[in-house]
């Protein structure tokens, strides 16, 4: 490509509302540019590099026997409504009617039009196991859009979908689709973690896993072990139980229950500056509405309340915070006098909360907490579980080494389904005796326009980004310093065509503009490698410099174009776009 003719608006000027450094970095390099509020535009650079992430994918879903399929990005409604999503995706499902008032939505998965598909067109056990494909976009209603292509309403997506006929054909299946995961992201030169994970909206009935880029930006926390393989994402990790918790409560006697006057103390952090040493025997008593119906949840004051657990522990499709209403309907007081004793709703303990000898609580009183409160003795521990986050120092549930928590970026998803879907909709097979039976499924998801912000928020440097290989718009950068000289014209124009002829893709900046704009926007757009064409183009000596080296080599061309090709060949085999 010509660069006096190449769509490529660069900005000196970082954008004000861009808080993500990959963000940033597409504004400025011209890859994106934003149509709406999470709806972007993509650029011939942009577009290159996503082309090159496909290209990727594809390779690796072919390479396990997937089969590529096309489905529809509008779904009807009813549909949503046999599996019993419609009412429960929420407000970030797009929902709209068509002129004859038909109920639709715009896809953000299709796990319901894909389970139709099979049901329709599959009745064997022999035409089974099956996995298909497609890389489409999907549409997300998100309430606060941010982050540029990690957090937007309309985005590509890799979404496969198993069929077996039993969970042995599922486990197989999910185990080689787990490592194609790991070529993919391997090859896109992340950082990365494959956690264990919860299924969240998309449910399931196994195993799920969750592969995440290692960002602070992130919006995720993982968990993993300093001592073994151990990750998970923070709503799905759990930490060892700790001696106090696996010892119980002290049995020796406890001072009886005290009502303790403590005006305007409503929070945890007013106690624990209140109490000093003593904020370790805190109590911490938080009031939610579970499909409709409040419950109470209980932790230690220096915990938090995993809610995913808790969600997971009622088997409720919607669990959210009591609002301040509720809370004094079920209390009997304002936000922050909540406590355990004398709940009429059911209250989840957890353990290391259960197993304090005595506390501190709320006494569901204005003004006034309880001292001296003893699990078992003043409220029951009927439901007693592990319902709090892993927070740093805990120790891991396998191994007992220290935990340690890093930032992360979601860019894929396997799923073990199970029956979901399949008994919902109806998607059955006739077995080898005859008898039908639910088709076994599986789910897995790539965030294709997600991967490559995770990519660029690992590979870029102060001068902008720092392309992987496999993922560059182009492999190589050719810049004459002067384009109105002919030495430097000719020259770089001969190496244009040779490496193109050798299968590089290369970029010639063309443009009459001065040398450090033409070198700024190379640091920026960050192509791997450049060959910059100067006063020794009559002595067919260029400079070479790969993006990532300190300092630029003098070269004659033939070992220029040599390097090149040792550099790039390897990626230039496979990347599928020309």
């Amino acid at each position: 490509m010509r660069q006096q003719n190449l769509l490529m608006p660069t900005l000196r000027e970082v954008p004000s509302d861009a808080e993500a450094v990959s963000h940033r970095l597409m504004l400025r390099a011209g890859l994106i540019r934003p149509l709406a509020a999470g709806v972007y535009t993509y650029l011939p650079l942009g577009r290159r590099a996503l082309r090159k992430a496909e290209a990727i994918v594809r390779e690796e879903m072919d390479r396990i026997g997937a089969q590529e399929v096309l489905l529809p990005a509008m779904q009807p409604a009813e549909l949503w409504r046999e599996s019993g999503r419609y009412g429960v995706y929420g407000p970030e499902l797009v929902r709209l009617r068509d002129r004859h008032d038909r109920e639709f939505a715009l896809g953000p998965t299709h796990e319901e039009v894909v389970t139709a598909l099979v049901r329709d067109e599959i009745s064997s056990y022999r035409k089974l196991p099956l996995t298909v494909y497609q890389i489409q976009t999907k549409f997300r209603d998100e309430r606060r859009p941010r982050y540029g292509l990690l957090r937007g309403r309309e985005f590509l997506m890799k979404d496969a979908y198993s069929f077996d006929t039993d969970w042995e054909g599922l486990d197989a299946t999910y185990r080689v689709m787990y490592e194609a995961y790991h070529r993919i992201f391997t090859r896109c030169g992340l950082n990365y973690r494959a956690v264990e994970a919860d299924a969240g909206a998309i449910g399931g009935e196994g195993e799920t896993h969750e592969f995440m880029a290692l960002a602070e930006i992130g919006e995720d926390t993982v968990v993993a072990c300093s001592g073994c393989d151990y990750a998970a994402n923070l709503e799905k990790a759990e930490a060892a139980v700790s001696q106090q918790a696996q010892a119980g409560a002290d049995e020796g006697a406890a001072p009886p229950l005290e009502r303790w006057h403590t005006p305007d103390i409503r929070t945890i952090a007013q106690l624990t500056e209140l109490l000093g040493p003593e904020a370790s025997r805190l109590m911490k008593t938080l009031l939610y509405v579970a499909d409709g119906k409040p419950v109470a949840v209980m932790v230690r004051g220096a915990d938090e309340v995993n809610e995913v657990k808790v969600q997971r522990y009622l088997g409720a499709e919607q669990l959210e915070l009591a609002d301040a209403e509720t809370v004094q309907t079920v209390t009997g007081a304002p936000v922050g006098f909540a406590g355990p004793v004398g709940l009429s709703v059911p209250l989840l303990v957890d353990r290391e909360a259960a197993a304090l000898s005595e506390g501190i609580a709320g006494a569901n009183e204005r003004d006034y907490h309880y001292r001296h409160v003893r699990p078992g003795r003043d409220f029951a521990l009927a439901h007693t579980g592990d319902f709090r986050e892993v927070r740093l120092g805990d120790r891991c549930v396998r191994c007992g080494e220290p935990l340690t928590l890093y930032r992360g970026i979601e860019v894929g998803h396997v799923f073990k389904l199970g029956t979901k879907y399949s008994t919902a909709l109806g998607a059955r097979v006739a077995g080898v005796s005859g008898t039908e039976k639910d088709v076994i499924m599986g789910c897995y998801g790539i965030g294709v326009s997600r991967l490559l912000s995770a990519v660029l928020e690992q590979h870029h440097d102060e001068q902008g980004i720092v392309w992987p290989l496999s993922l560059a718009p182009y492999h190589a950068h050719i810049l004459p310093v002067s384009i109105t000289d002919n030495a430097q014209r000719e020259l770089a124009e001969e190496l244009y065509n040779r490496l193109q002829s050798l299968g590089v893709e290369a970029l010639l900046d063309d443009r009459e503009e001065r040398p450090g704009v033409k070198f700024k926007d190379a640091d920026l757009i960050g192509l791997p490698v450049r060959l910059v064409v100067g006063k020794r183009a009559g002595e067919r000596v260029v400079e070479y410099k790969e993006r990532q080296a300190p300092e630029a080599e003098s070269l004659a061309v033939e070992e220029a174009i040599r390097r090149v090709l040792e550099l790039v060949k390897p990626s230039a085999s496979f990347v599928g776009v020309k």
